[in-house]
């Protein structure tokens, strides 16, 4: 009886032995296996982490290369590296950048792409970025039957020598264009203007401008609705309903802009092109858009000149934006710090 029991436990303990032998080469295999599944794993995921990395710095990069409204940069030493030298424009132009600085509380500014769309560009990003929503006359109204409106309404056929900056000429296509054009305002302004999160809009207006085919909708669509404006007031003057903002008049007093169609030819079709928006196009812009447009004029430093509202008149309620010029044609955007 011993004998049996002893060779029973002989046995389990054997089989015992083997079976843990057998687990034991699995288990050693299968932490194996994982052991290479980790390593491999691993290496994906920091392979996969530097393609991420390499990706969203290309990507910004050529984000900020497309830019055309640049991050914000020292005021003063912008100026230090802007006006170096001794001479006399250079020393009045720190002086006026370190008077900014000083009494203005402006600290910063961000550069804004030298071309003729300049002060536009300043303008709307800066509507864009602050949440600034649509006029009170454009909520009214739907903008995008402005083109439909003036060429068939009101027999404005001329519109077909319309230019859109640098496109001198696109005949029976403008008025699909300026629809398209209408439509980007309308779209992009909405849609930025819903957005609360300030930095998920500051986010949005950099994508929007730094795409020029985009941007372009914006200016082009905005300069139509100045056209459309004066159209409106010429009108208006004609049949005497009731009166026109005085800055109408001073426009339509140019030799250049005599009516609607001459303002069109002369100013409008260049804007974009080969000129930016002169004094009195900025007074239409501001009346225009329900803003008080704040410009520091450096180059009329110590005049009375050198701050300017655009238009003079205002409404207390519009919100107010801020443009910074050197020379009345390139506009940057003055950031406040108190």
């Amino acid at each position: 009886g011993r004998h049996e029991v002893w060779s029973w436990k002989t046995a389990s303990k054997e089989s015992l032995c083997l079976m843990w032998q057998k687990v034991k080469v699995q288990l050693m295999l299968s932490m194996s296996f994982l052991t290479t599944v980790f390593w491999y794993c691993r290496r994906l995921y920091s392979f996969l982490a530097q393609l991420l990395k390499w990706w969203s710095n290309y990507l910004q990069r050529k984000l900020i290369r497309n830019l055309s409204v640049l991050p914000e940069v020292d005021l003063l030493g912008y100026s230090a590296r802007e006006w170096k030298g001794e001479t006399k424009q250079a020393k009045q132009m720190r002086e006026a950048y370190e008077e900014l600085f000083r009494s203005c509380h402006i600290k910063y500014l961000r550069q804004v792409r030298r071309d003729n769309y300049s002060v536009l560009r300043a303008v709307l990003f800066q509507i864009f970025s602050q949440g600034i929503h649509f006029p009170s006359w454009m909520k009214e109204r739907d903008i995008l039957k402005l083109p439909e409106k003036l060429l068939y309404s009101q027999g404005c056929n001329w519109i077909q020598q319309y230019s859109f900056g640098p496109e001198r000429y696109t005949g029976p296509n403008a008025f699909g264009k300026l629809r398209k054009c209408m439509e980007a305002l309308k779209t992009n302004w909405a849609e930025i203007g819903a957005t609360r999160d300030h930095e998920e809009r500051g986010n949005m207006c950099n994508i929007l401008f730094s795409d020029e085919s985009k941007e372009y909708k914006l200016y082009e669509a905005i300069k139509f609705i100045m056209l459309y404006e004066v159209v409106e007031a010429y009108e208006q003057i004609k049949s005497r309903e009731e009166p026109v903002h005085n800055l109408f008049s001073l426009l339509f007093a140019r030799d250049s802009s005599s009516d609607p169609l001459s303002f069109m030819m002369n100013h409008l079709n260049s804007i974009g092109d080969s000129i930016c928006l002169d004094q009195v196009e900025l007074f239409l812009l501001g009346y225009l858009l329900e803003v008080k447009i704040r410009v520091y004029r450096l180059h009329r430093f110590n005049t009375e000149e050198f701050q300017v509202n655009y238009p003079d008149e205002y409404r207390r309620e519009w919100n107010e934006i801020s443009l910074l010029t050197e020379d009345d044609r390139y506009y940057h955007i003055p950031l406040f710090r108190t």
